[in-house]
């Protein structure tokens, strides 16, 4: 490589935070931060990846990570740099060559990208242009793609993996989730809201693995929606570009107008708005709904922005009960000091990650992914690497 790609990141990360924030309307502080996990991802798979597809020996032979060719990187707007470093890198890094088809939401970012990599010395295997939703499928059937990394709506992640099964090409998707946040009685409740704050925020909420269902123990549901209410108040709506605002503009009116639509059939059902709402074109105020039914958008769709939905729970079983009653299955935070009650939430809970005391959030140095609706295959840690290679296995008689 001509230069460290993580030092031309810090290099830069002003630039790059601010178009970022100028694109997506997240906060300029989030922009940053996303910028450094950037850093962070490029600094551990080159210090690892070589072990990591080291030959792997058998009692009779070895297994082998061998590159597939060019993978292809279906991204979104919301994390517009992240989630491309975060399955690019380690692609690059067994071998591959990388084609980005970026969200149109973010073009400028779709344009830094490709010069950055060009300047660390991946140009001639690293490619990304912000296209249209149309131009997946002549991609995908290209013969020289030989596999998808897909992050985005169910919708299109099942419209595109249909596409990819006719071609008979590997894929991995990730499709979003509506994470269950689970309050038991031995939690501290002032630091759980305070998590659950920055967890429901992030992104403006415009995260997948944004908590979204709060589901609270009776023995502290009171004083947990008691603070949260009043916590989600506090945040200061404003220009995202400016240090002091907690929360920016959503990204569109058109993804305000979901929002909107997905509270209102909520409170039709018999939930009740305690907090929030829409405040304009695209600003969506943190809001909270209580007694939120089962059946309703904020139970069972995703809800991407700043709403979070509480669920009142008898104990531990209905806790988890509560949370599995969704389709899909990416996160789920649970808090408590009782190991026991933990245990059995990593037991039970139908979900690709579970954190404890700590709320959900892609680590490069572990797999990330989920399961039912949230899609399959992993991204990240070991297990992402080798996502991206053709496992071979050598058998010596």
């Amino acid at each position: 490589m001509k230069s460290c790609l993580a030092e031309l990141l810090e290099r830069d990360a002003e630039t790059y935070a601010r178009l970022i924030t100028t694109e997506t309307r997240k906060t300029i502080r989030a922009a940053r931060a996303e910028v450094a996990k950037c850093a962070l991802v490029a600094r551990l798979y080159a210090e690892h990846a070589a072990a990591m597809l080291a030959d792997h020996p058998t009692d009779n032979g070895f297994i082998r990570f061998e590159p597939l060719g060019t993978i292809l990187g279906v991204m979104p707007w919301n994390f517009p740099f992240w989630q491309v470093f975060r399955f690019a890198i380690p692609a690059l890094l067994a071998g591959n060559s990388v084609i980005v088809k970026h969200s149109p939401h973010v073009p400028q970012c779709a344009a830094a990208l490709e010069r950055l990599m060009s300047e660390a010395g991946f140009g001639g295997v690293f490619s990304a242009a912000a296209l249209p939703a149309e131009a997946v499928y002549p991609l995908v059937a290209d013969e020289h793609v030989r596999a998808i990394v897909l992050t985005g709506g169910q919708e299109a992640g099942s419209a595109v993996a249909e596409f990819a099964g006719k071609h008979v090409k590997k894929i991995s998707l990730e499709l979003g989730g509506s994470d269950a946040f689970i309050v038991l009685p031995s939690a501290d409740v002032e630091t759980t809201v305070a998590a659950a704050v920055r967890s429901r925020m992030h992104c403006n909420g415009q995260a997948c693995t944004a908590a979204k269902r709060f589901i609270v123990h009776r023995g502290v549901y009171d004083e947990f929606e008691s603070r949260l209410v009043a916590a989600m108040k506090s945040l200061r709506p404003g220009d995202p570009f400016d240090e002091r605002t907690d929360y920016g503009p959503l990204l569109n009116d058109e993804v305000a107008s979901k929002l909107e639509r997905q509270v209102e059939e909520t409170i039709a059902l018999g939930a009740t708005l305690l907090t929030g709402g829409r405040l304009g074109a695209t600003f969506f105020a943190p809001t909270v709904l209580r007694d939120v039914p089962l059946d309703s958008p904020a139970a069972q769709e995703e809800t991407f922005g700043p709403v979070a939905a509480l669920f009142r729970a008898n104990d531990v079983d209905d806790a988890i009960a509560i949370a599995n009653n969704t389709r899909f299955g990416l996160g789920a935070s649970v808090w408590t000091n009782e190991r026991a009650e933990a245990m059995r939430c990593v037991a039970d809970l139908e979900v690709g990650q579970v954190f404890v005391n700590a709320i959900v959030s892609s680590d490069p140095r572990l797999p990330f992914g989920g399961t039912k609706s949230s899609g399959f295959g992993r991204e990240l840690g070991v297990a992402g690497i080798r996502e991206l290679t053709n496992v071979k296995t050598v058998v010596m008689a």
